[in-house]
This record gives structure tokens, sequence and C-alpha cells, in this order.
């Protein structure tokens, strides 16, 4: 699939494209899904990363209200992060995904 790059940032995708992924605020609790993209700056992409979060890493919403903070594992790590921080986050649901 192409995608259309920005020049001096190619790690960035224009933000007017439509993609299969969703955000991991789109994600209610219980579900699953696979880091799938990580938008955002250089040190927003290492520090998330340092949390466990890369690309085709599993993870898993434990708690997702609406507002405020969403809690979530990854890698067998439980890991509370902002709706700014989790909005970055592109995420594929996996299949057959769904609340407990």
């Amino acid at each position: 699939m192409p995608r259309s790059r920005h020049p001096r940032h190619p790690h960035r995708t224009f933000p007017h494209q439509a993609s299969s992924s969703m955000t991991l605020c789109d994600l209610q609790a219980g579900m699953r899904g696979i880091v799938h993209q990580l938008q955002g700056g250089r040190g927003f992409r290492a520090r998330i990363a340092a949390l466990g979060f890369t690309i085709g890493a599993p993870i898993e919403v434990i708690k997702n209200y609406g507002h405020g903070p969403i809690i979530v594992t990854v890698r067998d790590t439980q890991v509370a992060l902002g709706r700014g921080a989790a909005l970055k986050i592109q995420v594929e649901a996996a299949q057959g995904a769904s609340g407990e």
C-alpha cells in the first residue's frame, strides 16, 4: 500500500490519508490489538517505544472510560497513557477481539 510521505519528515504521513487502522482510543476495555504505527516526533516515538509500544507489539485495553487515561497491557506490563499519547498510536484490532 503506497503512502505519501512528508518530504522533510519521512516517518510522518499526511493527516488527510485514510487508514484501515484505528487509534488506541478507539479500542474498548477487553479488546486486543496490534501496534500498527506510531505517529509523532522522534522524542515521543522513542519514549513510547521504551514503554514497549513497538510496531507489532500485542496490546490489550484494560480500562477506557472515554475520558481520562487509558490503561493497557503491553508486553506483560500495565501502562496508563493520556488521551493525547493514545491518539498517536495506530492499532489494528485483533481478530475475534471483544470485551469479556
